[in-house]
């Protein structure tokens, strides 16, 4: 009963503050997608197909912030630190999260929280740096960030590096799971306001 309780006061703060967020930042999304456009002429917009709640699937759209072919030239893998495929305006977006601001969408429809796990790539994998690859299904935890909705921020994406291994964020997905409650996701959602105000979201692990 608890448990369905804060599901539903979950989704109607989703609900409320995706909507909220939709509106007021609407100037900015004309003034984001014309420094895109205007940087190198690729698309504004990019589309990955993600997997939610569930196992369904969805597409998640972001404002793009990596060269047009960066997805064809190095499919499945987890952008880095310092990555060389991020564009110019890229960097402050992703610095600002202003990338994200499409996904308010699709937190409105419900495919997306505000917090949870990652969402993942159907068929995404773990490159080690030796350069073994390993199946994101064979990690313990992946199946059981399926139980739940997928977020924006969340544990693992306010406090882990970027280059953390998949193994041990999903740890931090698990503890997450076990321990979410309301109070802690408006904390985290609190947090990342703060972490977005000082454009440091490219320093995984050393926000706060």
């Amino acid at each position: 009963m608890q448990r369905r309780r804060t599901r539903v006061m979950k989704r109607l703060f989703d609900i409320v503050l995706a909507g909220l967020g939709l509106i007021s930042s609407a100037p900015l999304w004309a003034v984001i997608a014309t420094c895109v456009k205007l940087e190198d002429g690729g698309p504004v917009f990019y589309g990955q197909e993600r997997i939610g709640r569930g196992c369904k699937r969805f597409t998640s759209w972001k404002f793009r912030s990596m060269t047009p072919d960066s997805g064809r030239r190095v499919e499945f893998q987890q952008a880095r630190q310092n990555d060389k495929r991020v564009t110019a305006v890229g960097r402050i977006l992703r610095a600002t999260a202003m990338d994200e601001l499409p996904q308010l969408w699709t937190i409105f429809i419900g495919d997306m929280s505000f917090v949870g796990p990652r969402p993942l790539m159907p068929a995404e994998l773990e490159v080690h740096g030796s350069g073994e690859i390993e199946p994101l299904e064979s990690i313990p935890g992946y199946e059981a960030r399926h139980e739940v909705t997928p977020g924006l921020t969340g544990l693992a994406q306010i406090f882990a590096p970027r280059d953390l291994p998949r193994r041990q964020k999903f740890r931090l997905d698990l503890l997450y799971i076990k321990k979410q409650s309301f109070l802690t996701d408006l904390r985290f959602i609190a947090l990342s306001f703060w972490i977005t105000f000082r454009g440091k979201w490219e320093h995984r692990g050393n926000k706060i």
